[in-house]
């Protein structure tokens, strides 16, 4: 059984509390296929760490893809009560513990506070990432 944590539409907003790594990715992309196991290492170091770990597919969820504003894939973020920072680390599981042991992330500027996940305008950012979709 995964202990990575799937984000949808509907459950999106546990993210809003406590630390989170989430990881946006599609089943049919070749970087995220090569990161599949290291992510899951990760998800299970997840309550040593005190994190949780979770998975977003862009190919399943539009809307959050555009709240997100995932435009290259795998897209990592690091949410730590409702305060999103874009991780921009290697992609190894020693450097993803790293980051979060030694409180890199700390370091990283967080998203604006428009372009957050969270704001009105990434609202509709979402709904227009969802309609896209809807149209395809």
């Amino acid at each position: 059984r995964s202990s990575v944590r799937v984000l949808c539409g509907s459950n999106w907003s546990l993210v809003l509390q406590g630390q989170w790594m989430l990881e946006f990715y599609a089943p049919w992309c070749p970087a995220c296929q090569q990161m599949e196991a290291t992510w899951e290492s990760f998800a299970q170091e997840s309550e040593r760490l005190g994190i949780t770990v979770g998975k977003v597919d862009v190919t399943q969820e539009p809307g959050l893809s555009g709240r997100f504003f995932v435009t290259t894939l795998p897209t990592i973020y690091h949410a730590n009560d409702g305060v999103f920072r874009r991780y921009r680390g290697s992609r190894t599981l020693e450097d993803l513990q790293g980051y979060i042991l030694e409180r890199k992330w700390e370091a990283v500027e967080p998203v604006a506070g428009w372009k957050s996940p969270s704001s009105i305008v990434m609202h509709g950012m979402a709904g227009l990432f969802h309609f896209s979709g809807w149209i395809r």
